[in-house]
């Protein structure tokens, strides 16, 4: 028998996440939200996907702006 994880992330690729963060708030409002240049200055899922898999603190703070934001209850 598998016992559930307790990750919220837990089975979300870093892509899916971030397509998921640009669908709800669109490039501008998430580059508000998370100031970084891969949302501001020409954006696209591919440019963001390799910026944020070489930096730790960026990828973090995407996980948990949508932990905060579309996995209510988490």
């Amino acid at each position: 028998m598998q016992q559930a994880s307790n990750d919220p992330l837990h089975g979300k690729t870093l892509e899916y996440i971030v397509t998921e963060l640009v669908k709800y708030f669109g490039w501008e409002d998430l580059g508000q939200h998370i100031p970084i240049n891969c949302f501001n200055s020409n954006p696209s899922i591919q440019s963001s996907l390799k910026f944020l898999r070489k930096t730790p603190w960026a990828r973090t703070k995407v996980e948990q702006l949508y932990i905060r934001t579309l996995l209510p209850g988490s």
